[in-house]
């Protein structure tokens, strides 16, 4: 590892002769906090989701030399209890996320704001990525202070009201999009904003942590089947989004083609949504109603380490009518799991259709039976898919690929601070 001085000498800093011991610590102590950046994730969210995850990907690839990652959030949860695993500088602040139908000028004037920008200050925060919930907040607190604020996009179901453009499109200093399909959706048509006003970065997964060699029997122990019996897997939390009654329909479908097939379903309603858990309850009674699915369909509830159920599928599944990135599909593809799903926003652009899993059209569960089946009857086009989807995630979308972009942005908007 080079030396702080190396370390300067890199970034072009110089020095005169150190004299005695006590100048060369003061020196140490100085360009290591000149050379580390502070940086903070502000979210309203605590559970994990996709979002969630790919943020902890992030925090567990930075450079640990160059960032020291900081996590702000409401009040304590899964969220921020895995972030100070991964050695993050996790904090609470109450408040409450704003509505999308939010006023600038009004909303920065509210008390939290003033107390963002002392937290801020006593934590000597360098740069901010934020979702949306915390944008009217965070924004005007980081602009008193001249830090950079960057809008982590990643979902399309935020409009940008006319009495909002100009704090999108001037106040925030940057806008990044995790597909080119939120981007599309967030600008609209006509476009909302200028286009070029939002980068899209795809994120990554953790390719070591999620890899083919992780071995595991907890999902087929307690499914009580061997190693043998074709198993379909999805996980994905209870949104109306995410088509758990197409994986159903798909279900009883395959089964008339592999009776033997089994079926689970890992994911929980993380967020409390009451409109969420209506929709859970009526996905289980659609379950729980129909003799065979009873029988086949497993639902897991929370699962605590998504690789174990990767691990013990045969075939992951994505049923949503929508997705704006779909972590799950990044994650089963880097663990050599073929995948099948539908042709919407994030999977479109990271999955290769029939070279690193299966694209269909969405609300069409038979399409996504159809190649279910295709691949339960043949193992050996599943290692196939599997191997190129690994090679395929390793070279695009891995975390160390999307930490070192995040990185450079970040570096980049510091720079024009100065």
């Amino acid at each position: 590892m080079p030396t702080i001085r190396q370390r300067c000498a890199a970034r072009g800093y110089t020095c005169g002769t150190i004299r005695n011991v006590t100048c060369d610590r003061l020196f140490i102590a100085f360009w290591r906090f000149k050379l580390t950046t502070n940086l903070l994730s502000i979210t309203t969210y605590t559970g994990i989701g996709g979002g969630e995850s790919l943020q902890l990907n992030l925090m567990r690839a930075l450079d640990r030399s160059r960032f020291q990652p900081y996590l702000l959030t409401p009040h304590d949860g899964a969220f921020p209890q895995a972030a100070a695993a991964l050695g993050v500088s996790t904090h609470t602040l109450p408040y409450r996320g704003t509505t999308t139908l939010f006023v600038p000028q009004l909303w920065e004037r509210t008390p939290i704001v003033g107390k963002l920008r002392q937290f801020l200050k006593v934590q000597s925060i360098h740069a901010v990525l934020t979702d949306y919930h915390s944008l009217p907040f965070i924004v005007p607190a980081a602009q008193a202070l001249k830090i950079p604020v960057i809008w982590n996009a990643m979902g399309w179901w935020f409009p940008i009201y006319p009495w909002q453009r100009h704090f999108f499109e001037k106040q925030i200093s940057k806008i990044i999009a995790i597909t080119a399909a939120v981007k599309e959706r967030l600008l609209g048509t006509p476009p909302k904003l200028p286009p070029n006003s939002m980068e899209v970065l795809i994120p990554g997964v953790d390719t070591d942590v999620h890899q083919p060699h992780f071995e595991s029997t907890a999902v087929r122990d307690k499914l009580g089947i061997t190693q043998d019996t074709p198993l379909v897997c999805m996980i994905a939390r209870f949104q109306n989004v995410k088509g758990h009654e197409y994986f159903l329909e798909m279900a009883k479908h395959v089964l008339a083609q592999v009776p033997e097939a089994r079926f689970a379903v890992a994911g929980e309603n993380v967020f409390g949504v009451s409109k969420d858990e209506q929709y859970k309850q009526d996905i289980l009674a659609m379950a729980n109603s129909d003799a065979l699915l009873r029988e086949r369909v497993t639902y897991l509830g929370f699962w605590q380490d998504s690789r174990e159920v990767i691990a013990a599928a045969d075939v992951m599944v994505c049923s949503s009518w929508f997705e704006s990135l779909s972590m799950v599909a990044l994650e089963s593809m880097a663990m050599a799991r073929p995948i099948v799903s539908t042709r919407v926003g994030g999977p479109s652009e990271t999955i290769i259709d029939g070279v690193t899993g299966y694209l269909v059209p969405p609300r069409n569960s038979r399409a996504l039976a159809e190649k279910v089946v295709t691949l339960l009857c043949d193992p050996q086009l599943r290692q196939r898919v599997g191997t190129q989807a690994r090679e395929h995630v390793v070279e695009h979308f891995s975390a160390a690929r999307y930490a070192a972009a995040i990185s450079e942005v970040v570096q980049q908007m510091l720079k024009k601070r100065r």
